[in-house]
Protein backbone atom coordinates (compact mmCIF):
# COMPACT_ATOMS: atom_id res chain seq x y z
CA UNK A 1 0.00 0.00 0.00
CA UNK A 2 1.46 3.66 -0.76
CA UNK A 3 0.30 6.53 0.96
CA UNK A 4 0.16 10.10 -0.77
CA UNK A 5 3.54 11.17 -1.70
CA UNK A 6 4.46 14.32 0.21
CA UNK A 7 6.26 17.29 -2.04
CA UNK A 8 9.66 16.94 -1.98
CA UNK A 9 10.18 20.73 -0.43
CA UNK A 10 7.94 19.44 2.88
CA UNK A 11 10.83 16.27 3.04
CA UNK A 12 14.62 17.45 1.97
CA UNK A 13 16.24 20.10 2.75
CA UNK A 14 19.68 20.28 0.73
CA UNK A 15 22.69 21.00 3.18
CA UNK A 16 25.61 20.37 0.98
CA UNK A 17 26.24 19.72 -2.55
CA UNK A 18 30.36 18.18 -2.13
CA UNK A 19 32.23 18.45 -5.49
CA UNK A 20 36.01 17.17 -6.23
CA UNK A 21 35.63 13.64 -8.12
CA UNK A 22 36.37 13.59 -11.65
CA UNK A 23 34.18 10.74 -12.56
CA UNK A 24 30.84 9.44 -11.35
CA UNK A 25 30.84 8.46 -7.40
CA UNK A 26 30.12 4.62 -6.90
CA UNK A 27 29.76 5.00 -2.84
CA UNK A 28 29.43 6.52 0.26
CA UNK A 29 30.15 5.53 3.30
CA UNK A 30 29.58 6.92 7.11
CA UNK A 31 32.35 6.77 10.01
CA UNK A 32 30.30 5.14 13.19
CA UNK A 33 30.77 8.33 14.99
CA UNK A 34 29.25 9.92 12.33
CA UNK A 35 32.57 12.72 11.86
CA UNK A 36 33.40 11.36 8.32
CA UNK A 37 32.07 10.87 5.40
CA UNK A 38 34.19 8.68 2.51
CA UNK A 39 33.50 8.70 -1.10
CA UNK A 40 35.05 6.10 -4.05
CA UNK A 41 34.82 7.10 -7.92
CA UNK A 42 35.65 6.07 -11.23
CA UNK A 43 38.46 8.40 -10.71
CA UNK A 44 40.10 5.90 -8.73
CA UNK A 45 40.37 8.07 -5.51
CA UNK A 46 38.77 8.27 -2.04
CA UNK A 47 37.48 11.05 -0.74
CA UNK A 48 37.57 12.22 2.76
CA UNK A 49 34.94 14.94 4.16
CA UNK A 50 34.54 16.19 7.50
CA UNK A 51 32.55 19.33 8.82
CA UNK A 52 34.27 22.18 9.76
CA UNK A 53 31.65 24.70 11.68
CA UNK A 54 28.56 24.50 9.72
CA UNK A 55 30.31 23.65 6.71
CA UNK A 56 31.26 19.94 5.35
CA UNK A 57 35.10 20.70 3.62
CA UNK A 58 36.80 18.11 1.87
CA UNK A 59 40.02 17.02 4.33
CA UNK A 60 41.89 14.25 2.60
CA UNK A 61 41.88 13.02 -0.59
CA UNK A 62 43.62 9.54 -1.25
CA UNK A 63 44.53 10.12 -4.70
CA UNK A 64 45.45 6.60 -7.36
CA UNK A 65 44.20 4.57 -4.59
CA UNK A 66 43.41 1.90 -6.75
CA UNK A 67 44.64 1.46 -10.32
CA UNK A 68 40.95 1.22 -11.61
CA UNK A 69 37.31 2.45 -10.23
CA UNK A 70 36.30 1.82 -6.82
CA UNK A 71 32.93 0.72 -6.40
CA UNK A 72 32.41 0.34 -2.66
CA UNK A 73 34.28 1.55 0.49
CA UNK A 74 32.90 0.47 4.12
CA UNK A 75 34.08 1.23 7.75
CA UNK A 76 35.03 -1.07 10.56
CA UNK A 77 32.64 -1.01 13.35
CA UNK A 78 35.34 1.05 15.62
CA UNK A 79 35.75 3.50 12.27
CA UNK A 80 39.42 2.49 12.73
CA UNK A 81 39.69 0.53 9.70
CA UNK A 82 38.06 1.33 6.22
CA UNK A 83 37.81 -1.20 3.18
CA UNK A 84 38.01 -0.70 -0.74
CA UNK A 85 36.83 -2.77 -3.19
CA UNK A 86 37.95 -1.76 -6.89
CA UNK A 87 37.80 -2.78 -10.56
CA UNK A 88 41.12 -3.39 -9.94
CA UNK A 89 40.26 -7.25 -8.16
CA UNK A 90 41.46 -6.33 -5.20
CA UNK A 91 40.62 -4.74 -1.98
CA UNK A 92 42.45 -2.16 0.45
CA UNK A 93 42.72 -1.90 4.06
CA UNK A 94 42.76 1.77 5.31
CA UNK A 95 43.96 2.42 8.84
CA UNK A 96 42.92 6.27 10.01
CA UNK A 97 46.13 7.37 11.72
CA UNK A 98 47.04 10.87 13.28
CA UNK A 99 43.75 12.29 11.17
CA UNK A 100 44.25 10.64 7.97
CA UNK A 101 43.93 7.27 6.36
CA UNK A 102 46.91 5.12 5.61
CA UNK A 103 47.27 1.79 3.88
CA UNK A 104 47.79 -1.04 5.94
CA UNK A 105 46.82 -4.21 3.47
CA UNK A 106 45.78 -5.61 -0.04
CA UNK A 107 43.81 -8.10 -0.20
CA UNK A 108 44.41 -10.21 -3.78
CA UNK A 109 42.22 -13.58 -5.18
CA UNK A 110 39.47 -12.45 -7.07
CA UNK A 111 39.77 -13.00 -10.71
CA UNK A 112 37.70 -10.24 -11.73
CA UNK A 113 36.96 -7.34 -10.65
CA UNK A 114 35.31 -6.79 -6.80
CA UNK A 115 32.21 -5.21 -6.59
CA UNK A 116 31.53 -4.96 -2.74
CA UNK A 117 33.76 -5.46 0.48
CA UNK A 118 31.94 -5.24 4.29
CA UNK A 119 33.55 -5.74 8.01
CA UNK A 120 30.97 -7.80 9.72
CA UNK A 121 29.75 -6.74 13.58
CA UNK A 122 33.02 -7.60 15.41
CA UNK A 123 35.53 -5.83 12.53
CA UNK A 124 37.30 -9.06 12.79
CA UNK A 125 36.04 -10.54 9.38
CA UNK A 126 35.77 -9.14 6.25
CA UNK A 127 33.91 -10.09 3.42
CA UNK A 128 34.21 -9.44 -0.75
CA UNK A 129 32.48 -10.41 -3.57
CA UNK A 130 33.30 -10.10 -7.96
CA UNK A 131 32.00 -10.76 -10.84
CA UNK A 132 33.91 -13.91 -10.86
CA UNK A 133 30.92 -15.31 -8.99
CA UNK A 134 32.59 -15.91 -5.91
CA UNK A 135 31.99 -14.60 -1.92
CA UNK A 136 35.29 -14.49 0.14
CA UNK A 137 35.35 -14.43 3.73
CA UNK A 138 38.82 -12.75 5.31
CA UNK A 139 40.02 -12.43 9.08
CA UNK A 140 42.33 -10.57 10.50
CA UNK A 141 45.07 -12.29 12.19
CA UNK A 142 46.82 -8.83 13.18
CA UNK A 143 46.77 -5.35 12.24
CA UNK A 144 48.37 -6.14 9.29
CA UNK A 145 48.01 -9.49 7.95
CA UNK A 146 44.32 -11.03 6.38
CA UNK A 147 44.00 -14.35 5.81
CA UNK A 148 41.53 -15.68 3.59
CA UNK A 149 38.79 -18.31 5.45
CA UNK A 150 36.78 -19.58 2.88
CA UNK A 151 35.88 -19.00 -0.90
CA UNK A 152 31.90 -19.17 -1.34
CA UNK A 153 30.67 -20.34 -4.33
CA UNK A 154 26.98 -20.60 -5.58
CA UNK A 155 25.83 -17.73 -7.24
CA UNK A 156 26.20 -18.08 -11.05
CA UNK A 157 26.46 -14.28 -12.01
CA UNK A 158 28.54 -11.35 -11.34
CA UNK A 159 28.23 -10.56 -7.06
CA UNK A 160 27.06 -7.44 -6.86
CA UNK A 161 27.40 -6.48 -2.84
CA UNK A 162 27.50 -8.22 0.19
CA UNK A 163 25.92 -7.13 3.49
CA UNK A 164 26.19 -8.45 7.47
CA UNK A 165 24.01 -9.14 9.96
CA UNK A 166 24.63 -5.99 12.23
CA UNK A 167 24.89 -8.34 15.37
CA UNK A 168 25.64 -11.73 14.27
CA UNK A 169 28.22 -13.66 11.91
CA UNK A 170 25.31 -13.98 8.76
CA UNK A 171 26.11 -12.48 5.59
CA UNK A 172 24.05 -11.87 2.95
CA UNK A 173 24.89 -11.65 -1.12
CA UNK A 174 23.32 -9.90 -3.91
CA UNK A 175 23.96 -11.05 -7.81
CA UNK A 176 23.42 -10.43 -11.21
CA UNK A 177 21.80 -13.74 -11.50
CA UNK A 178 18.82 -12.28 -9.71
CA UNK A 179 19.19 -13.86 -5.95
CA UNK A 180 19.90 -13.04 -2.87
CA UNK A 181 22.23 -15.81 -0.75
CA UNK A 182 22.22 -15.71 3.11
CA UNK A 183 25.74 -17.62 4.31
CA UNK A 184 26.23 -18.90 7.88
CA UNK A 185 29.39 -19.83 9.55
CA UNK A 186 29.88 -24.11 11.06
CA UNK A 187 32.94 -23.50 13.19
CA UNK A 188 34.59 -22.08 10.04
CA UNK A 189 33.07 -24.21 7.38
CA UNK A 190 30.88 -21.24 5.43
CA UNK A 191 27.79 -22.20 3.97
CA UNK A 192 24.67 -21.21 2.09
CA UNK A 193 22.11 -21.60 4.28
CA UNK A 194 18.88 -19.86 2.04
CA UNK A 195 18.39 -18.52 -1.61
CA UNK A 196 16.09 -15.76 -1.39
CA UNK A 197 14.85 -15.44 -4.98
CA UNK A 198 11.91 -13.65 -5.33
CA UNK A 199 13.38 -10.50 -7.22
CA UNK A 200 12.83 -11.01 -11.75
CA UNK A 201 16.35 -9.13 -12.22
CA UNK A 202 19.34 -8.16 -11.23
CA UNK A 203 19.32 -7.57 -7.77
CA UNK A 204 21.96 -4.80 -6.65
CA UNK A 205 22.40 -3.86 -3.05
CA UNK A 206 20.42 -4.95 0.03
CA UNK A 207 20.38 -3.57 3.85
CA UNK A 208 19.32 -4.90 7.28
CA UNK A 209 18.01 -2.48 9.45
CA UNK A 210 20.35 -1.57 12.26
CA UNK A 211 18.36 -1.84 16.15
CA UNK A 212 17.66 -5.97 15.49
CA UNK A 213 18.58 -6.85 12.19
CA UNK A 214 15.09 -8.41 11.95
CA UNK A 215 14.27 -6.50 8.78
CA UNK A 216 16.39 -7.14 5.60
CA UNK A 217 15.82 -4.80 1.94
CA UNK A 218 16.85 -5.32 -0.88
CA UNK A 219 16.50 -3.84 -4.50
CA UNK A 220 16.47 -4.34 -7.96
CA UNK A 221 17.23 -3.64 -11.81
CA UNK A 222 13.39 -4.03 -12.28
CA UNK A 223 12.91 -1.13 -9.80
CA UNK A 224 11.15 -3.42 -7.14
CA UNK A 225 12.49 -3.33 -3.30
CA UNK A 226 11.47 -5.99 -1.07
CA UNK A 227 11.38 -6.13 2.26
CA UNK A 228 11.87 -9.33 4.21
CA UNK A 229 11.71 -10.48 8.06
CA UNK A 230 14.49 -12.69 9.32
CA UNK A 231 12.23 -14.86 11.51
CA UNK A 232 14.30 -17.50 13.12
CA UNK A 233 17.65 -18.44 14.29
CA UNK A 234 18.81 -20.73 11.27
CA UNK A 235 19.55 -24.42 11.50
CA UNK A 236 23.29 -26.06 10.90
CA UNK A 237 23.86 -27.92 7.83
CA UNK A 238 22.89 -31.64 9.69
CA UNK A 239 19.50 -30.09 10.64
CA UNK A 240 18.73 -29.06 7.02
CA UNK A 241 15.58 -30.28 5.20
CA UNK A 242 14.82 -32.00 2.27
CA UNK A 243 15.30 -29.59 -0.10
CA UNK A 244 18.83 -28.54 1.66
CA UNK A 245 17.97 -25.13 2.56
CA UNK A 246 16.77 -23.22 5.78
CA UNK A 247 13.79 -20.64 5.47
CA UNK A 248 14.44 -17.89 8.12
CA UNK A 249 13.84 -14.93 5.79
CA UNK A 250 9.97 -14.11 5.25
CA UNK A 251 8.92 -11.92 2.26
CA UNK A 252 6.59 -9.45 4.01
CA UNK A 253 6.13 -7.00 0.78
CA UNK A 254 7.17 -5.58 -2.32
CA UNK A 255 7.60 -2.01 -2.95
CA UNK A 256 6.52 -2.28 -6.81
CA UNK A 257 5.20 0.51 -8.71
CA UNK A 258 6.98 3.03 -6.41
CA UNK A 259 10.17 3.60 -8.52
CA UNK A 260 10.20 3.65 -12.84
CA UNK A 261 13.70 2.81 -12.97
CA UNK A 262 16.47 0.87 -11.91
CA UNK A 263 17.13 0.96 -7.75
CA UNK A 264 20.51 0.73 -7.12
CA UNK A 265 20.91 1.71 -3.15
CA UNK A 266 18.70 1.10 -0.12
CA UNK A 267 19.92 1.92 3.34
CA UNK A 268 17.40 2.31 6.93
CA UNK A 269 17.10 4.43 9.19
CA UNK A 270 15.44 5.08 12.86
CA UNK A 271 11.45 4.01 12.25
CA UNK A 272 11.76 1.72 9.58
CA UNK A 273 12.53 4.24 7.32
CA UNK A 274 14.44 3.35 4.20
CA UNK A 275 15.98 5.96 1.55
CA UNK A 276 16.53 4.66 -2.35
CA UNK A 277 18.94 5.72 -4.78
CA UNK A 278 17.24 5.23 -8.27
CA UNK A 279 18.44 5.13 -12.18
CA UNK A 280 15.93 8.31 -12.49
CA UNK A 281 17.94 10.46 -11.10
CA UNK A 282 15.70 10.90 -7.77
CA UNK A 283 16.22 10.06 -3.97
CA UNK A 284 13.15 8.18 -2.31
CA UNK A 285 12.02 8.05 1.65
CA UNK A 286 9.36 5.39 2.57
CA UNK A 287 7.98 4.15 5.45
CA UNK A 288 7.41 0.94 6.63
CA UNK A 289 5.10 -0.66 8.64
CA UNK A 290 6.18 -3.93 10.12
CA UNK A 291 2.93 -4.99 11.99
CA UNK A 292 0.72 -3.67 8.87
CA UNK A 293 2.99 -4.83 6.51
CA UNK A 294 2.46 -1.56 4.50
CA UNK A 295 4.51 1.22 3.13
CA UNK A 296 3.75 4.97 2.60
CA UNK A 297 6.14 6.82 0.18
CA UNK A 298 7.06 9.65 2.51
CA UNK A 299 9.06 12.17 -0.60
CA UNK A 300 10.52 11.91 -3.48
CA UNK A 301 13.67 14.49 -4.77
CA UNK A 302 13.43 14.35 -8.33
CA UNK A 303 16.61 15.44 -9.90
CA UNK A 304 18.42 14.66 -6.40
CA UNK A 305 21.44 14.46 -8.97
CA UNK A 306 21.50 15.34 -12.49
CA UNK A 307 22.46 11.57 -13.39
CA UNK A 308 21.73 7.94 -11.76
CA UNK A 309 21.96 7.93 -8.34
CA UNK A 310 24.37 5.73 -7.18
CA UNK A 311 24.10 5.10 -3.79
CA UNK A 312 22.47 6.17 -0.39
CA UNK A 313 23.46 5.93 3.45
CA UNK A 314 22.24 7.36 6.75
CA UNK A 315 24.27 9.01 8.87
CA UNK A 316 24.39 6.98 11.88
CA UNK A 317 24.36 9.54 14.78
CA UNK A 318 22.59 11.61 12.74
CA UNK A 319 19.22 9.90 11.65
CA UNK A 320 17.89 12.53 9.41
CA UNK A 321 20.83 13.36 7.45
CA UNK A 322 21.25 11.24 4.63
CA UNK A 323 24.50 11.28 1.88
CA UNK A 324 23.82 10.05 -2.00
CA UNK A 325 25.86 9.79 -4.73
CA UNK A 326 25.47 10.25 -8.16
CA UNK A 327 26.73 9.75 -11.80
CA UNK A 328 26.99 14.23 -11.65
CA UNK A 329 30.43 13.34 -9.83
CA UNK A 330 29.14 14.43 -6.45
CA UNK A 331 28.07 13.84 -3.52
CA UNK A 332 25.10 15.28 -2.03
CA UNK A 333 23.67 15.74 1.86
CA UNK A 334 19.83 16.06 2.66
CA UNK A 335 18.12 17.06 6.07
CA UNK A 336 15.29 14.79 5.58
CA UNK A 337 12.02 15.08 7.69
CA UNK A 338 10.88 11.78 8.44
Amino acid sequence: MEAQNQTADDVFTPVATLEGHRDRVWSVAWRPQGDILVSSSGDKSIHVWGKEGDRWVLKDVLDDAHERTIRRVSFSPNGKYLVSASFDASCKVWELRDGSFKRLAVLEGHENEVKGAAFDSSGSLIATCSRDKSVWIWEMESEREFVCLSVLSGHTQDVKNVVWHPSQELLVSCSYDDTLKVWLDDEDDWFCSETLSAHKSTVWDAAFERSEGRLLASCCDDGSVIVWEYTTPARKPSSFDAEGQTKCFQQLTNMAGVHPRSVYAVDWTQGNVLATACADDAVRVIAFDREAKTFNLKGTKSKAHSADVNCVRWCPTDPTLLASAGDDNTVKLWRVKL
